[in-house]
């Protein structure tokens, strides 16, 4: 049933962006008690928790950029690509809306979590940085969803533990975002709280989408076509056209 499949992807979006964002609020609110290694586990701990909580029911995506590089490799139906990208949008808009009922009358120091380029990074560099960065999720996703040689018990280990890297690595430089949903939401509240501009939002939109298509066709080119697995919910997959 579709609408199972689209609650459980709104819940575990909005569980990234609470929980994940919620991290950076309150690392901002504390003057730094959370630390880049808190935030980065937030989000990563979140989307491992969240993928055996709900993988079973949608395939647990919680990310637009995910959901179309699925549909790009031919591993998930694109007729229920728009279906998929509304549920993780409104999970994450539903997030920062929450974010900004309760912190906004007394944290003015915070943008909810929004991603934005760090001092000296050019656009060029952070959309290289965050195509890059989302590859190397979207490839082990494709590993672990969609190739029969690797256990599926580890799916959510193996996609939180790369989430908690690139979040390491990339989170001082472009917010490490990866993810439209997760970087769209928290821009919008805080635009409305004029925090921050919204001019860098085409940045993250677009680099995590590239990032993601290029991987799942380069896994699909690495793994033979006997070693492959469905990618998305059974009745679903009835509808793939590859």
């Amino acid at each position: 049933m579709l609408v199972r499949k689209l609650v459980a992807e709104f819940v575990g979006t909005f569980a990234l962006v609470f929980i994940g964002c919620g991290a950076v609020i309150a690392d901002g609110v504390t003057d730094g008690k959370v630390t880049p290694l808190g935030i980065s586990l937030a989000f990563g701990l979140t989307v491992t928790v969240m993928i055996y909580a709900t993988g079973q029911i949608s395939a647990a995506h919680f990310n637009p950029a995910v959901t179309i590089g699925f549909a790009v490799a031919g591993r998930f139906p694109w007729r229920y690509v728009p279906h998929y990208l509304l549920a993780e949008f409104a999970g994450a808009l539903f997030a920062s809306s929450l974010h900004w009922a309760l912190i906004y009358g007394f944290a003015s120091n915070v943008n909810f979590g929004a991603t934005v380029l760090g001092d000296g990074i050019s656009f060029g560099q952070g959309f290289i940085l965050e195509v890059i960065l989302t590859f190397f999720l979207m490839f082990v996703i494709m590993a672990v969803a969609t190739d029969k040689r690797v256990p599926s018990a580890a799916s959510g280990l193996a996609i939180g533990m790369t989430v908690t890297i690139c979040a390491l690595a990339g989170g001082p430089l472009t917010g490490a975002s990866m993810n439209p949903a997760r970087s769209l939401a928290p821009a919008l509240f805080s635009a409305m709280a004029m925090k921050a501009p919204l001019q860098q939002i085409w940045l993250y939109l677009i680099a995590p989408v590239v990032g993601a298509a290029i991987a799942a066709r380069a896994y699909e080119f690495l793994r033979p076509e006997e070693f492959a697995r469905k990618g998305a919910p059974e009745d679903l997959m009835e509808q793939v056209v590859v």
